[in-house]
């Protein structure tokens, strides 16, 4: 894989690739050095709240990961066992113009026969209750799974280690009566102060083709749910580790999937301004040297409007033009082969004819330049220096600010910036681990 495909994977704000860069590459790494740091303090609470830690970032990443594509190829054999194609859009049960079941049946019944053949089966309205329910729980498996275990059942199983733990070390400090009281004061200022403060159908269509990264995004909310309905009280009642996840977890959720999004579309627009430039398409279009040559020689083809009709008949009467192999590389559009696009699938029109509009205003930009070429690698140099920013910024907020935000939100609702899960766990037992 070369350099500049690379930068589009992780540049694309709309797959899993920024995220696991973010996730596995950044940000898992450096909170369990900041939790360990955080701790210091103390230095048996610092063992035990970097253990939790690790355990918890780690094996709930590689659930995050794993799960939703292995539950998919589980259930889409499911699927295909009962009959039914896992790849047809629900939304295209709802005729739109120029796409809908009855439309793509008759469009390309003569060109794609087997695709319609999957289309036809839903004209029963047995069948297709069938499938929208067999769909319904596809959704519900690769979410409702994950959620649990990351949310409900992972957080149970690193308590109970925890707790096992602590009563191995409290029974070690039995043995020894002469060693060091001074974490248990550490713990009683901590309680006293915690003590203190005080702090009150088309859906269906929709959700059932919701893509990995959407899939993920409903992952992390039920998952933070979890995580809050888990936490440790104190024996006093208090739910400081409650809201400190809650905090944690409303940022990760900001900083993961809106803050990246903005930062493009800020950095998109600073350019446009500065350099007068277009830097919307992506680096792999830019370096493609048959893009720029069509340009130059004016017979760059694209569809002539934003209108649906426009847009689908275009592609399907242009399947190997550059903008029908972008668009489909991209997911814009989805091909059966390199000539015939898949009736089966769902076509956002927004996000087409924006894709038109950003390569049809690049190559209208390139009128006033001497040079396309320049042009063409100018703006997919400054296009490599947004992404790679874009990504450096968004995984310091999340892996450095907002752990250290999060101290800070500790801090000032507990009293102490040691973790307040482990205070709770140890304040629980009478004859506990100080």
């Amino acid at each position: 894989m070369s350099i500049t495909s690379i930068i589009s994977a992780i540049g694309n704000n709309s797959s899993i690739y920024p995220l696991l860069v973010r996730d596995c590459g950044i940000e898992v790494p450096t909170k369990v050095y900041l939790t360990y740091q955080e701790n210091k303090n103390d230095k048996e609470i610092q063992k035990l709240a970097t253990r939790e830690r690790f355990l918890d970032e780690y094996i709930g990443s590689g659930i995050w990961l794993g799960a939703i594509p292995l539950l998919d190829a589980i259930t889409n054999k499911i699927i295909k066992k009962s009959g039914f194609n896992p790849n047809i859009n629900l939304k295209l049960l709802k005729e739109e113009d120029a796409q809908g079941l009855e439309y793509n049946i008759k469009k390309f019944e003569k060109i794609a026969p087997d695709a319609v053949k999957d289309l036809i089966k839903l004209r029963d309205a047995k069948a297709k209750k069938t499938y929208q329910m067999l769909l319904g729980t596809k959704f519900l498996a690769s979410t409702i799974i994950p959620i649990a275990m990351i949310g409900f059942i992972l957080p149970k199983l690193i308590f109970a280690s925890s707790a096992k733990k602590i009563e191995e070390l409290r029974k070690a400090k039995q043995n020894n009566q002469n060693q060091t009281t001074q974490t248990e004061n550490n713990l009683n200022k901590t309680a006293q102060k915690s003590s203190k403060t005080s702090f009150t159908g088309n859906i269906m269509s929709t959700l059932a083709n919701f893509s990995t990264k959407e899939k993920m995004e409903v992952i992390d909310g039920g998952y933070a749910f979890g995580r809050i309905v888990t936490a440790r009280k104190g024996p006093d009642g208090n739910r400081n580790e409650a809201k400190d996840i809650a905090f944690k977890m409303a940022g990760m959720m900001y900083l993961n999937y809106v803050a990246p999004e903005q930062i493009e579309k800020g950095m998109n627009i600073f350019t446009q301004k500065a350099f007068k430039l277009n830097t919307n398409l992506d680096p792999l279009i830019l370096a493609d040297k048959n893009f720029i040559e069509e340009i130059k020689s004016g017979k760059l083809l694209l569809p002539k409007s934003d209108n649906a009709k426009d847009l689908l008949d275009f592609v399907d009467n242009n399947p190997k033009s550059l903008f029908v192999k972008y668009a489909n590389k991209f997911e814009k559009i989805k091909m059966l082969n390199e000539n015939i696009r898949d009736p089966r699938a769902y076509i956002d029109i927004k996000k087409l004819a924006q894709f038109k509009n950003d390569i049809e205003e690049f190559a209208k930009s390139t009128k006033a330049s001497q040079s396309v070429e320049k042009l063409a690698k100018r703006a997919k140099g400054i296009k490599t220096f947004n992404i790679l920013a874009n990504v450096g910024l968004s995984s310091f907020l999340l892996a450095y600010c907002l752990p250290k935000a999060q101290f800070a939100f500790r801090r000032l609702v507990t009293g102490s910036e040691l973790e307040p899960g482990i205070v709770n766990a140890n304040m629980k037992n009478k004859n506990n681990l100080y």
